[in-house]
């Protein structure tokens, strides 16, 4: 079904988001359904004169490869997707699953197989992304599934997700600019910091940031965004954190998830349901112990949970960190399979204090608007 959004969006994913230029290469991928956007923006990429290539992947065969694949068959990557990673211009994933919890049942040592082997095409992607060689953005798509995980209506779950990139407004590009504007306002109180500490319900954590650069996510990397990320001193991570929604991890879930950190590293892991695939994957590879990322969540057109990390790590008032992989150019060093984010609401009674001083309240920065 013909939605003007979907051509609407496909205009701010190839002009804003990645910048198709003519002659630029650009592989447009969607897993599970998004075929009426995967159109659109195909249409997109042609008049901004690249050389546009499709692919639909289906939901089922991730399935049938994390349950029936040797070892051998989990470690291949395609030629094409290493093609692409190392030559490319422009890669552009629609997420659109037909059931986002269809890898309830796999076996978390596959899983873990998995994302190992993926981890040097991935480490490959971001380092080129940040030498400015190459340009990607994940965008979330409505389906039937994300809508039920969210408690909607597949309307009023486009809604959510159309509200949240913007395209709600007559100009979404401008928006988007002027968004990043509030994320420079941000960014300029932490990038002077040495060490932040997080308070909150169960929550009292320590992590230093000192040398280390403050991203701002502005619509260029995931779609819809919003937030300011960084790669914490490996080593520094100290006290405990309690996650306010489920740790999710292709279509898995740990609830309730409380983290203890020594001298960088989980100490110890408990959740209320879900805690042996949490242990499974704290357990992938000496870095899926330590955090490779943490940040703030600053986009307030995203107001409630809805089940979809691309959105919940983004809402104003919240703070995630990710257990593994650092981001290349964050300054991070931590290095392993997994890229793990997990999210806490601040919201309600939640600090933050950078230096020993109050910057932080309630989900919001203190003397930003």
């Amino acid at each position: 079904m013909f939605d003007a959004r979907h051509k609407k969006l496909a205009e701010v994913l190839v002009g804003y988001s990645t910048e198709v230029r003519p002659g630029d290469i650009v592989r447009i991928e969607a897993v599970g359904s998004g075929s009426p956007l995967v159109r659109e923006v195909y249409a997109a990429a042609l008049r901004a004169g690249g050389h546009p290539e499709a692919n639909l992947v289906l939901d089922e065969t991730e399935e049938a490869l994390l349950r029936e694949g040797s070892d051998a068959q989990l470690e291949w990557i395609r030629p094409d997707l290493e093609w692409t990673v190392d030559e490319g211009d422009v890669w552009m994933m629609i997420d659109a699953p037909v059931n986002t919890k269809r890898l309830t049942g796999v076996d978390p040592a596959k899983m873990g197989t998995r994302l190992k082997a993926r981890s040097p095409l991935q480490t490959r992607y971001l380092e080129r992304s940040a030498a400015g060689d190459f340009r990607w953005v994940i965008c979330g798509y409505a389906t039937e599934a994300s809508a039920q995980d969210a408690g909607m209506s597949l309307r009023q779950f486009e809604d959510v997700l159309y509200r949240a990139a913007f395209l709600d407004q007559d100009d979404p590009v401008a928006a988007w600019m002027s968004f990043g504007e509030r994320l420079e306002s941000v960014g300029s109180i932490l990038d002077t910091k040495r060490e932040l500490r997080i308070v909150g319900e169960d929550t009292d954590l320590k992590l230093g940031v000192e040398g280390r650069t403050w991203i701002r996510s502005k619509g260029l990397r995931n779609f819809p965004d919003g937030e300011i990320f960084t790669g914490p001193i490996e080593t520094s991570v100290e006290g405990t954190i309690k996650f306010t929604f489920p740790a999710m991890m292709r279509g898995r879930q740990a609830h309730g998830v409380q983290l203890r950190f020594e001298g960088g590293e989980v100490v110890e892991a408990t959740a209320e349901r879900g805690q042996e695939f949490l242990r499974e994957m704290i357990a992938l590879d000496d870095g899926a112990r330590r955090v490779g990322e943490f940040a703030f969540g600053q986009n307030d057109a995203i107001t409630a949970y809805t089940g979809n990390l691309l959105l919940d790590e983004k809402i104003g008032g919240t703070v995630h960190l990710a257990l593994g992989r650092s981001v290349p150019g964050t300054g991070g060093e931590n290095e392993s399979g997994l890229h793990w984010d997990i999210v806490c609401d601040l919201r309600n009674g939640g600090e933050v204090y950078a230096d020993g001083e109050l910057v932080y309240r309630d989900g919001r920065f203190l003397g930003v608007s």
